[in-house]
């Protein structure tokens, strides 16, 4: 169904309990909690202290295994509708990624009664004979880099990186080099799985989320270069990322964000306030016909086969400047490329700063040079001026932890750009409401 509805409450997950090492939080975090006083309320609730995970029972230990060769010959049982070779295959082995097995399938080493099945995408029915031979692990093509990297948390198992604007996170053929990758590979050892090749990858929800979508020219280069990444933030978007350090934390990674289990929440500055100030949006996302480097939230796509299923939830926390602008808190039902930043396009709210999507420098400025206060107006132009990307920030990431079954969650705080401009954009509003009073009086 096609709707933005308003919903009454934000509900939160109850987690287990977060230690952390002192007594109080970091001091980068309290400065974020008295900068974002309304977001704070929001983290405390549903998110652990920066770099700590939640600690549990003794640790299951995975062996490291390879699992080339290993072979599955079965009968496809009776089915609910249709099921895509590579999903069923995946469902019945353990540890090993849908891409490596998509890989399988790709090197001919799959046959469905007796005849070798070359695409991932077949259809298999009840009654199939399937035999299948996991490929070997493919050798990485990406190159270690000495790049800084702002880690959160890491553990035998995972890696949890708070990721800075402009860094790409795998390489492709504009970027081979300087990428998230190429800076955890000088940090750690990773899986040497091949990945899947987005253009022909037509499940019903993507394994890679929040990026910008591979094009035909540059999925085959990449398909090989990320290791470990599961799912990725567009270049201008900054916060928390997870990386799997092995295969099996990889597949099982992989499966929580296709069973849309794995907790995301962002926050973005946008052009003008959101109406209603609370609601979901389900409109399909797609490619723009009229833009083909932008996606589009499409109405009625789905019937058409134009766009995929979406659905984001949104909460106003804080208005600025009479409504030229909002903090706004998001969180994904799915993890469709440039998700946010379409549908809030389509709202008629597009983000500061996001050119592609209409969050124009321009726009931003005609809504909130004329509504700070005069004494902040040069300022505010030279903020805006220099902002060189969409204001959205990944601020909470929650899963299940991979080996050890507990629910962790990470909070990192905004980065400095977008906190300047909120901060101004506060205490503009303060002193406005300060000299109305002076003068009414």
């Amino acid at each position: 169904m096609l709707s933005i509805s308003q919903l009454p409450s934000f509900s939160l997950i109850s987690v287990k309990s977060l230690r952390y090492p002192s007594s109080s939080p970091s001091s980068s975090l309290s400065l974020f909690f008295s900068f974002f006083p309304r977001v704070s309320n929001f983290v405390r609730a549903s998110s652990g202290i920066p770099n700590l995970v939640a600690c549990g029972p003794t640790e299951i230990i995975i062996p490291r295994v390879n699992n080339a060769g290993l072979r599955i010959e079965e009968t496809v049982d009776a089915l609910k509708g249709k099921i895509r070779l590579d999903s069923w295959i995946s469902s019945r082995v353990n540890g090993v990624s849908r891409a490596r097995v998509q890989s399988s399938i790709r090197l001919g080493l799959v046959t469905v009664n007796g005849r070798v099945v070359d695409k991932v995408s077949h259809n298999v029915k009840a009654g199939d004979e399937v035999n299948c031979t996991i490929s070997e692990l493919q050798p990485l093509k990406a190159e270690a880099e000495d790049i800084p990297l702002d880690i959160v948390y890491e553990d035998k198992h995972v890696l949890v990186v708070n990721k800075p604007a402009h860094m790409v996170v795998h390489p492709a053929p504009g970027n081979p080099t300087g990428t998230l990758v190429n800076g955890i590979l000088h940090h750690c050892s990773l899986p040497c799985v091949s990945y899947s090749n987005a253009e022909d990858d037509d499940s019903d929800e993507e394994t890679f989320s929040d990026d910008e979508e591979m094009t035909t020219s540059s999925s085959s280069y990449a398909a090989s270069v990320r290791p470990g990444i599961v799912h990725r933030l567009d270049k201008g978007t900054t916060g928390l990322l997870v990386v799997a350090k092995d295969e099996h934390s990889h597949a099982h990674l992989a499966e929580q964000f296709k069973l849309h289990t794995i907790e995301r929440v962002y926050v973005s500055l946008t052009t003008g306030v959101p109406s209603p100030p609370q609601g979901r949006i389900e409109i399909p996302i797609g490619r723009d016909s009229s833009n083909r480097i932008r996606m589009a939230a499409i109405p009625g796509g789905l019937s058409g086969g134009r766009a995929r299923h979406a659905a984001s939830r949104y909460k106003v926390i804080e208005t600025f400047a009479g409504g030229g602008s909002a903090l706004v808190e998001w969180r994904l039902e799915t993890g469709r490329t440039h998700q946010i930043r379409a549908h809030a396009k389509y709202m008629g709210v597009p983000l500061l700063g996001d050119e592609v999507y209409g969050g124009t420098k321009s726009m931003a400025l005609s809504l909130l040079q004329k509504r700070v206060s005069r004494s902040d107006q040069e300022e505010i132009v030279e903020l805006i001026s220099r902002m060189d990307r969409p204001c959205l920030h990944a601020i909470v990431l929650g899963f299940t932890h991979p080996c050890t079954g507990e629910i962790v969650k990470f909070s990192c705080p905004p980065p400095s750009d977008l906190a300047e401009i909120v901060g101004l954009l506060r205490r503009s509003g303060l002193e406005k409401v300060t000299q109305h009073s002076l003068l009414s009086s």
